[in-house]
Parts: structure tokens; sequence; C-alpha cells
């Protein structure tokens, strides 16, 4: 069973403000995409148990154009505070790595 990393073409985390952060998943070809869209392999439930939230916190957003998923969820800790690790939020996608897609 091949890893999300191995059907994507990018993969990333970022902030959306100081209070969000964004997840871009971005597929190699439409086909995949879809199946991966439609088993909802990325959903609420993943992220609220990965990062520790309440699923009704996670937005997940289909882009049939690009053939991408974007997912914002809320940052445990607001951008430039003092118990932050990632200002930029750009080491927030590693679990998402290793997803598997069937």
């Amino acid at each position: 069973m091949p890893k999300l990393w191995q059907v994507t073409k990018l993969i990333r985390s970022k902030n959306s403000g100081p209070f969000e952060l964004t997840f871009d998943v971005i597929f190699k070809d439409r086909a995949t995409y879809e199946k991966v869209r439609d088993a909802k392999i990325i959903n609420p439930q993943w992220f609220a148990q990965t990062y520790r939230l309440a699923p009704e916190a996670v937005s997940i957003i289909n882009y049939d154009a690009a053939s991408a998923i974007k997912i914002t969820i809320p940052r445990p800790v607001i951008s430039g505070d003092i118990n932050d690790t990632d200002v930029f939020g750009g080491q927030q996608y590693g679990p998402l790595v290793e997803i598997d897609v069937p």
C-alpha cells in the first residue's frame, strides 16, 4: 500500500495567519486525487486525533480544479508566542506523509 507522499507532488503546512495552520496536499494525477478524496482518507477525525483537536475545528476543502486537498486547523499556540516551536508552521505536515493510500 503506497504512502501519501508517494502519490503526491506536494505536501506542505504553513501559517494561515497567526491563529491557524493550513495544509496543502497536491496530487500527481487526477485519478489518485479522486480516489483519496472519495475514500475520505484525509478527514476531520484523523486530524483531530493526530493534532489533538475537536473534529469540528478541522476544515477540509477538496479543490478539484487543482487535484488538491486543503486542510485548516487552529494553531496550538499563536505564531510567535514564547511557547511556539514553529513560527511559520512549515514543519507540521510530518504525520500526513505516512498516511496509507489503498
